[in-house]
């Protein structure tokens, strides 16, 4: 019988759109502004008391706020009333709080629990729209290059008693430099023909004094240039590693100026754990334990990290390998049970590691945790107290073993607790940072932006669609008002897949859904011109919409393979808007077809189909 579906078929639409509005829903719901306090170190939580003394802080600001709670024990989520006074609050908590817990800015759900236990969610909104978080990070070049220094001294040392050229000391200076001190002037002048030779890089200048001659070495501008373009670089893969390994939607990472990243981290992410991830700035060091008769002048003494133990170990200056060597890293647990981290070094450092191991079997080798951290305190200024912040380094060991046998390239580090042991594995597994950084700002992007970018594409969006369903209903009758039917679950099933597959709406990406009303609408009006011919070349109703749609099919078919060709090629090349336009356009495409011909059809079906109709409803017949 024609125009006539299945009983299968109707209920597999329903089903779809059943689902559809389901799955959309939680869109009508815009989070609260909020801010969330995370402990600064991993495996600390957050209890009752921390949440009463932020919320104390919050009440002697004249801050409102609602909807406190602890989330798993670790973490805690306060909503505040009025989203301009976000970065107040986050002020007024981590001023009480201090360095111990990280207060960042996040947005905090509002979809209904029962939505929330079918696994539906709302849209990650872009920057451009609402919900991002701007993070504007400085790297410590003069750190950076002090390290550089550090490995020309130790290396200078070794090549000066190798071409047996005597000195007295060697010191890293300011202004990029590095002094050496002998005791013979004809030493110091072969020393610096050898640096000549050896070391385009430095610049040399000699100068004779009452305790010695010296050598002056000093790093050449284009060096001091080379080495700060490498650190941003590496620094930049360091830091979009650890956003891939964050799971952030369409993250922007990039360099700004000499010393700078901007990272900017759209939707509704955890920021406090972000933030604690992408700031640490923290590197292992493997040394072997100091022998004891070994001159203090060449040892360090270092506290372990688990501070319960109290005792500290003396180690020596040298490093074996750093955290730089390592290629792969991934937490696990031993056969007792306690967390690991499996180490894989790369070929340098595993031939480093079992060369150094080779001689020192029975002696013990420490992993040494390196953190650059930030002390804030408070300054009295012009009347007003103001944040100062300072840098430092803090070095704790983390495991302290025999060595057994050679190490190679693989083995593993204890001694951490199950959240630590995550928390290195994933900043080692990401690369370590070439050079500290800092945050020097933290925002999220101003809330009458969004609301502003928002309307207006709502607005273009309800404007283009009220023109267009006016146009349908008033064209085609029966036939407009059933393309208009379709046409909103197309709008609600275009809304639920991207909420389904986390897809990032952008302001550009609006601008793909005006599109696709468009599309959409196209695809009926084929139709529905090609019934309108049926008809005048003498079929009855029936027959001309059995026709109408058979023969629409393959048109509207090759018209939309062709524009999603486009718009796949858009996703894979493009950046940034481009992308967001190519989401919203590919899977308009995919749920037009299915509105437009299967939807549609299905309802024009059980409206005249299975029985005689002498007209139809359609217009201009």
């Amino acid at each position: 019988m024609l125009n006539k579906y299945p009983l299968w078929k109707y209920l597999l639409i329903i089903v779809v759109c059943a689902l559809g509005v389901i799955y959309s829903l939680p869109n009508l719901y815009p989070p609260d502004a909020a801010v969330q306090i995370t402990p600064a170190k991993s495996g600390d939580a957050v209890d009752e008391f921390t949440l009463n003394k932020a919320l104390k802080a919050l009440d002697q600001g004249g801050i409102a706020y609602f909807g406190e709670e602890l989330q798993e024990g670790k973490t805690a989520l306060i909503r505040i009333e009025d989203a301009d006074l976000q970065l107040q609050a986050k002020g007024l908590i981590q001023r009480d709080l201090g360095d111990g817990f990280i207060v960042a800015l996040n947005l905090a759900p509002t979809t209904p629990e029962w939505l929330v236990d079918m696994g539906a969610g709302p849209m990650t909104l872009g920057l451009d729209l609402s919900g991002g978080v701007h993070f504007l990070m400085e790297v410590d070049m003069e750190e950076f290059l002090d390290q550089r220094l550090q490995g020309y001294r130790d290396t200078l040392k070794r090549n000066f008693r190798e071409e047996k050229l005597r000195y007295k000391r060697v010191v890293a200076a300011e202004e990029h430099s590095i002094h050496v001190k002998f005791s013979k002037a004809e030493v110091r002048d072969d020393a610096e023909n050898y640096i000549r030779r050896e070391y385009a890089e430095f610049l040399t200048e000699t100068a004779n004094k009452e305790d010695g001659f010296w050598l002056y070495l000093k790093l050449t501008p284009a060096k001091v240039k080379e080495f700060e373009d490498y650190a941003l670089k590496q620094n930049l893969t360091t830091i979009r590693n650890r956003v891939n390994e964050l799971g952030v939607a369409e993250p922007l990472v990039q360099r700004q100026g000499r010393n700078r990243i901007v990272i900017e981290l759209p939707g509704v992410q955890d920021t406090a754990a972000a933030k604690k991830i992408l700031g640490k700035a923290a590197n292992l060091e493997f040394r072997l334990e100091a022998l004891a008769s070994a001159s203090r002048y060449s040892t360090e003494e270092y506290d372990f990290k688990d501070e319960t133990r109290g005792r500290s170990a003396r180690l020596e200056k040298s490093v074996i390998v750093t955290g730089d060597n390592v290629s792969n890293a991934q937490p696990a647990f031993d056969e007792n049970g306690q967390p690991q981290v499996n180490i894989n070094l790369d070929s340098t450092g595993g031939a480093i590691m079992g060369d150094v191991t080779k001689k020192a079997i029975k002696r013990r080798m420490a992993v040494l945790f390196v953190e650059h951290k930030v002390r804030t305190r408070y300054e009295m200024q012009d009347g007003v107290e103001v944040p100062v912040e300072d840098k430092y380094v803090e070095k704790k060991i983390i495991s302290l073993a025999t060595i057994q046998s050679a190490l190679g390239s693989s083995f593993r580090i204890t001694g951490l607790e199950p959240a630590e042991a995550s928390e290195l594995a994933l900043l080692l597994r990401a690369g370590a940072l070439a050079a500290p950084m800092y945050f020097v700002e933290e925002r999220t992007v101003g809330p009458s932006l969004g609301k502003e970018n928002i309307q207006l594409g709502v607005n273009s969006v309800q404007i283009g669609l009220a023109l267009v369903l006016l146009f349908m209903l008033v064209y085609y009758r029966v036939f407009g008002l059933v393309a208009n039917i379709a046409l909103a679950f197309n709008l609600t099933l275009l809304l639920a897949v991207m909420s389904v597959i986390g897809a990032t709406l952008t302001l550009p990406g609006i601008a793909g859904i005006v599109l696709t009303v468009g599309m959409a609408v196209d695809a009926n009006v084929l139709i529905f011109a090609r019934i309108r011919e049926e008809i005048k070349a003498g079929l009855n109703s029936q027959q001309a919409i059995h026709s109408g749609y058979d023969k629409a099919f393959l048109t509207i078919l090759d018209a939309n393979i062709t524009t999603l060709i486009v718009a796949v090629i858009l996703f894979a090349v493009g950046t940034g808007p481009v992308k967001g336009f190519a989401v919203t356009l590919s899977i308009g495409i995919i749920t037009s077809m299915f509105t437009a011909i299967v939807l549609t059809r299905a309802m024009i079906n059980l409206i005249y189909g299975g029985r005689r109709v002498e007209k139809l409803s359609i217009g201009g017949v």
